[in-house]
């Protein structure tokens, strides 16, 4: 069996997502395993290489986890022929420039979104990989999600029949910090930072969107800074200038043309009510189906019972078990590593990953035109993004 080494320098390994999805959980875990089969039986090995700005951090994690190679100079990793990819975790605001250089440096890429601050970075990204022919990879997690897996299913076989609207559901209560430590990083509720759910989770829901249902066309949305005072990391005080939460109406075109009204509520700032921390909703004329993180249900039209409404006597029946669980049917893997191994094989292809910087720049899009419908109070168009 021939085996082939690809070097990963991973920036930004010691923030959250970074450590334990795409470290721990991801390359880690597939180094462990042996690494990835291709298609014709060659054996796809990686060996990351630790890249971050606190030495004393990222020496303890490489030590930790036996990784040989590790630096506070990501130039120097960019900048190495011997590095085949560029992963970025790093804060949204250092990222557009750490991978222009990559790609500049003829290194394949692999990152975490928002891709940029803004959307005209977010389209140079996109061009510049067309240009130098790279491949490009943008985390695209949810849709590798079990729980999501299974509702696009349904999707593909018809199940809903003509598919009328989406309601999705996200978050949970963050501790402000003064009394209960907060299990969000402070930046994330400052704006000069780059912090905020719109900028943060509308990158999301374009992709879910898209992945799901079809084009989003319009955005109609309202935004939040529901908790205007934190304590960040050392207790001290500070203004929260970033919305922790946005109220959003989306109107998405199907690949048939059908219209779907899709609506999605995003908090830091709610309480859970529900079985996961993400939950979807799709209504169709043939059936529903709600899904979250792992579990699926559904409800077909046969099976739909008949309420009545009566506001004078107490629900007898429970709704919630007139639905059947909708069966994974194989072995679904964490979906951080399901993307990762996806990419590494079109690295070797030399292919397209069908989640790139065009898909990441949508998703800018659709932040920046959820906050400006918010300060303007009004429905936008969204445009569609041309190279």
């Amino acid at each position: 069996m021939t085996t082939r080494t690809l070097r990963i320098g991973m920036n930004g390994i010691t923030g959250r997502m970074g450590y334990r999805q795409h470290l721990v959980r991801s390359i880690l875990s597939i180094r462990d395993q042996g690494g990835v089969t291709l298609e014709d039986g060659t054996r796809v090995q990686v060996e990351p290489i630790l890249v971050g700005r606190n030495a004393d951090k990222v020496r303890e994690l490489a030590e930790l986890h036996g990784v040989e190679h590790w630096t506070t100079d990501a130039d120097s990793v960019i900048n190495d022929p011997t590095v085949d990819i560029y992963f970025d975790a790093q804060v949204t605001s250092r990222r557009y420039s750490a991978l222009t250089a990559a790609m500049k440096a003829g290194k394949h890429i692999f990152t975490e979104k928002p891709t940029a601050e803004t959307l005209a970075e977010a389209i140079d990204l996109a061009r510049l990989r067309e240009s130098t022919g790279v491949t490009a990879g943008v985390v695209h997690d949810k849709l590798y999600l079990p729980g999501l897996v299974k509702l696009r299913r349904l999707v593909d076989e018809g199940f809903f029949g003509r598919i009328l609207s989406l309601r999705g559901e996200f978050g949970y209560w963050v501790f402000e910090g003064d009394g209960q430590e907060a299990q969000r990083p402070s930046w994330n509720y400052r704006k000069e930072d780059g912090g905020g759910i719109v900028v943060d989770m509308f990158c999301h829901w374009n992709y879910v969107l898209e992945g799901i249902l079809g084009t989003v066309r319009t955005v109609n949305a309202q935004t939040a800074t529901h908790i205007p005072t934190r304590w960040d990391e050392q207790g001290t005080a500070y203004d929260a200038t970033a919305d922790d939460a946005a109220y959003g109406i989306f109107e998405i075109e199907t690949p048939d043309g059908d219209p779907v009204v899709a609506q999605i509520n995003s908090s830091w700032a709610v309480r859970v009510y529900r079985d996961e921390l993400v939950e979807f909703q799709v209504d169709g004329t043939h059936g529903s189906a709600v899904a979250g993180l792992n579990k699926c249900v559904a409800q077909q039209r046969a099976h739909t019972p008949k309420p009545v409404w009566n506001p004078d006597l107490p629900v007898t029946e429970s709704f919630r078990d007139q639905w059947l669980e909708v069966p994974a049917n194989g072995d679904l893997d964490n979906g951080f590593k399901l993307q990762w191994e996806e990419f590494l094989r079109d690295v070797v292809a030399g292919r397209t990953h069908r989640f790139d910087l065009l898909s990441a720049a949508r998703g800018v899009q659709l932040a920046e035109l959820g906050l400006r419908s918010s300060a303007e109070g009004r429905r936008l168009d969204v445009p569609t993004i041309t190279l």
